[in-house]
């Protein structure tokens, strides 16, 4: 007699969540997350290791990125966030940081803000090259949203744009506090780093090879402006404002 697989329902759901929408963009950690949003009560390692059973895995991120760091430069900052990325209300911490995008031998670079709030990206520039105005039009982005002297944290990495005086002296007029992470510790912007990761498995990996060139990526951003993505457990999950409709 065939012996009875205790986590067949489990296993039923968790087919489910990878195939439902998410085109194996989902891995153990935010399958586990759906699950227990789904009233599971399951942990990461029984998921991990039922996908593995399954011959579930997710698309992977490739591990180069883009590295704005060159050195000393100007003035770093103090670490003041130190790692704790939960915020108690909107326009308390905003963190920041740029990626690349590759279609052939074309580039494109994103500067966004981030509410550690609640993942809403309050502001963002995509430019073909990584200059200093693209970080300077994101923050003027973002100041016309808040009102002067709110005494936030804007965390980065040590990014030569953030070493720059007029970054820090538009920062200062504002009322807003500089954070840095310290020098190769990228688990000091983890909360960036995780946005550009989801983002990029949401928008990028999955169709990668199909994009004929990068105005068809370029065009894809407008998910930008009707999403959110949602911080909780140091974790970064898309949360769309219209449920029900598929972002792509």
């Amino acid at each position: 007699m065939k012996k009875e697989d205790k986590y067949k329902v489990e296993k039923d759901e968790i087919l489910s969540i990878f195939n439902d929408n998410h085109k194996g963009r989902y891995g153990y950690r935010r399958i586990t997350l759906e699950m227990r949003n789904r009233g599971y009560i399951i942990n990461h390692k029984t998921v991990a290791r039922l996908m593995q059973i399954m011959g579930l895995q997710s698309i992977q991120r490739p591990k180069r990125r883009y590295n704005s760091y060159q050195g000393t430069i100007g003035k770093i900052a103090d670490n003041l966030l130190k790692r704790d990325f939960k915020a108690e209300k909107p326009n308390q911490k905003w963190a920041t940081d740029v990626t690349e995008f590759k279609v052939n031998n074309d580039k494109l670079y994103l500067s966004p803000i981030v509410d550690l709030f609640n993942g809403e990206v309050i502001s963002f520039n995509l430019s073909r090259h990584p200059v200093f105005n693209q970080v300077v039009d994101m923050l003027e982005k973002a100041f016309d949203k808040i009102p002067d002297n709110t005494n936030l944290i804007l965390h980065s990495d040590q990014g030569w744009q953030y070493q720059m005086k007029q970054y820090q002296y538009l920062l200062e007029q504002k009322g807003i506090r500089q954070s840095m992470s310290r020098k190769g510790n990228c688990l000091d912007n983890a909360c960036a780093e995780n946005f550009f990761g989801i983002l990029k498995s949401e928008l990028y990996y999955i169709k990668e090879k199909e994009y004929k060139n990068i105005e068809e990526l370029l065009s894809k951003f407008e998910i930008l402006e009707k999403v959110k993505f949602e911080i909780r457990n140091n974790t970064v999950t898309i949360k769309e404002y219209k449920k029900g409709r598929d972002c792509w």
